[in-house]
C-alpha cells in the first residue's frame, strides 16, 4: 500500500539515505527502528514529501506520489504525528483535532464521524476538548497528535518516536492506545519509529532495522538486507 523503493535523500549536500526501501501493507504494523541520527526522521519526512529525493520512488496504494507535494499527501490518506506534536498551543484540542480535515474541505458528516471515532478511540481527548493546546502535558499533546493523524490517516498512520519523552505511566497508555489501533482502525496500516526495539516488539508484525541511512535488516523478509 505504501511503498518506498530504492529511495536516496540528501541533506545539505550530505547523503542521509541510501537506497532505502521498505513496505508497508494494507493493515500492517511496521516498526522502523535505528539509532538516533541512522534516517528514521528523515525517512518518514521522505514518505509525506517534506525533502525532495535524490534518487528512488514513494508509491501509495501502487501509484507513483514521488512527485505530489506534500501539502497533498495527507489528501492520500496518510496522518503524521512528528516528534515534536506540532500543535497549535492557542487552538483548543477539538481545533486541532479538526484543522487537517477542514483544511481538506471533507464534508461535515465525515468530518463529525471521524472525530467520534477518535474520541471513541482516545476517550481522553473527548475529555480534553476544549483545553488549549498549550495546556497539555507532554503525553496529553502526543496523544492529541495521534489522534490528529488519525483525522486524515485512512490508509495509514506514521508515529516518529512517540515514546520520547514520556513518562513510564504515559508510556504504557500510549503503548495500549497502539495495541488497540487495528481493532478500532483495521484498514490503517502503521509505521512507527522507535530507538529501543523493546518498546515495540509487541505492537508491531514486522521491523525493519536502519543504520547510516540503509535498511540493514527487515523480520518481515528474515534476512539481512
Amino acid at each position: 500500500m505504501l511503498e518506498l523503493r530504492s529511495v536516496m535523500v540528501d541533506i545539505a549536500g550530505a547523503p542521509v539515505l541510501r537506497g532505502v526501501s521498505m513496505t508497508l501493507p494494507p493493515g500492517g504494523r511496521v516498526a522502523l527502528i535505528g539509532r538516533n541520527g541512522a534516517g528514521k526522521t528523515t525517512t518518514l519526512r521522505a514518505l509525506m514529501g517534506l525533502l525532495a529525493l535524490r534518487g528512488g520512488r514513494v508509491l501509495i496504494g501502487g501509484e507513483d506520489a514521488t512527485s505530489v507535494p506534500a501539502h497533498h499527501r495527507p489528501r492520500l490518506g496518510i496522518g503524521y504525528a512528528p516528534e515534536e506534536r506540532r500543535l497549535f498551543g492557542q487552538f483548543s484540542v477539538r481545533q486541532n483535532l479538526l484543522l487537517p480535515v477542514e483544511v481538506l474541505g471533507l464534508p461535515r458528516t465525515e468530518i463529525a464521524r471521524r472525530l467520534e471515532a477518535v474520541f471513541t478511540f482516545l476517550p481522553e481527548l473527548a475529555t480534553l476538548a476544549d483545553r488549549r493546546a498549550a495546556g497539555l502535558s507532554g503525553g496529553q499533546g502526543k496523544m492529541v497528535a495521534l489522534g490528529r493523524a488519525l483525522m486524515v490517516g485512512t490508509r495509514a498512520v506514521l508515529l516518529d518516536e512517540p515514546f520520547q519523552g514520556l513518562a513510564p505511566a504515559l508510556a504504557l497508555r500510549y503503548a495500549e492506545a497502539l495495541r488497540g489501533l487495528h481493532a478500532s482502525f483495521p484498514d490503517v496500516a502503521l509505521l512507527v519509529t522507535e530507538s529501543n526495539p523493546q518498546l515495540l516488539t509487541p505492537l508491531v508484525d514486522s521491523t525493519y532495522v536502519i543504520e547510516r541511512g540503509e535498511i540493514a535488516h527487515d523480520t518481515a523478509l528474515g534476512a539481512p538486507a
